[in-house]
């Protein structure tokens, strides 16, 4: 004879040798394609973005989870030629928000580097430019 209990949202069912021998008269029910708990990757069938997708690490919560889910969105609902270039500002208020907890998001190695040496980052971009523009005119 089985032992039921309720968690929560959670129903816990102790089974007995004897419950396992007979066949389960379980009735499966079939899954919600809307439930957003549901692992559907990062967009819904709907076309929301599913903010409990593993795939995000769990930036859709924690100090910055709002700033994050504002520039996310912009990006991902951009109709701009260059998608999400209408979204510096939200992205700028997020990497603000990230700054102020390291511990948590931990800046790349190569955003340090160019921290260390400010200048050649910026000298390296000129030449690039200015090849560029030059190739422009001489094929006119």
């Amino acid at each position: 004879m089985s032992y039921c209990r309720q968690e929560g949202k959670d129903r816990i069912i102790f089974v007995t040798k004897e419950d396992h021998e007979t066949p389960s008269s379980a009735e499966l029910v079939a899954d919600d394609p809307n439930d957003p708990y549901e692992e559907h990757g990062l967009i819904l069938p709907n076309g929301d973005i599913n903010w409990n997708c593993p795939c995000l690490g769990g930036m859709a919560s924690g100090p910055c989870g709002e700033q994050f889910k504002s520039a996310f969105s912009c990006f991902h609902y951009s109709t701009e030629d260059v998608k999400g270039s209408d979204c510096v500002n939200q992205f700028r208020a997020m990497q603000e928000c990230m700054q102020k907890y390291p511990d948590l998001y931990p800046q790349d190695e190569e955003e340090e580097e160019e921290k260390k040496k400010p200048g050649e980052h910026s000298e390296e971009a000129a030449p690039t430019e200015v090849t560029a523009t030059k190739e422009k005119e001489g094929s006119s």
